[in-house]
């Protein structure tokens, strides 16, 4: 779901031209950031599931992809981004940051816990939408062909008519970057 992730950014970043994108594609993979170091420490880990593809892991990521984790992230990512940008840019930081875990909810088989470290052993979260491989690519393809559309217009729309073409060609090149994110993503 990394191109859906991005797309989301890049809509974002339609409606908050105060944060950079930079900050905003950032954002929408702080989880999976953060859960590169776990995974190498083995705090958290991938376990590959047989005859599966697109999305074909069990990921135990029982404190980045927590919803409680999530939350924590959200929080201070958002506070850090206030300060840079304002309450209304850390407020869209954080959002963007929460929404891994909602679109990852959406997808992941049930292997997200509600709180870090899985503690109470409450059931683990997660609808399997890759295991419809479909369905998860009609998705993520929705996310990117919003994103990239909302993108590209509001830079055409805000640059001005001695720069349009430039800003055609950022919204163009954002728009395929983003479709090559999500081939990639399909494909392995």
């Amino acid at each position: 779901m990394f191109a859906g992730h991005f797309g989301l950014a890049a809509a974002v970043k339609a409606k908050t031209p105060n944060v950079p994108l930079w900050a905003l594609m950032l954002s929408t993979q702080l989880l999976d950031i953060v859960f590169v170091p776990l995974l190498l420490s083995g705090a958290e880990t991938l376990e590959a599931v047989a005859g599966e593809g697109y999305g074909g892991s069990l990921i135990h990521a029982d404190y980045t992809h927590s919803f409680v984790g999530a939350l924590l992230l959200a929080f201070l990512a958002g506070w850090g981004a206030g300060k840079l940008w304002g309450r209304r840019g850390g407020v869209a930081v954080g959002s963007v940051v929460f929404s891994h875990w909602l679109l990852d909810l959406l997808v992941h088989r049930a292997d997200m816990p509600l709180f870090p470290g899985n503690a109470g052993a409450f059931p683990l979260l997660g609808l399997g939408l890759w295991q419809v491989p479909t369905v998860s690519i009609v998705l993520e393809s929705a996310l990117v062909l919003i994103g990239a559309v909302l993108y590209y217009r509001s830079v055409a729309s805000a640059a001005e008519r001695s720069r349009r073409g430039w800003a055609i060609a950022a919204g163009g090149i954002m728009g395929l970057l983003l479709t090559l994110s999500l081939v990639t993503d399909v494909l392995g």
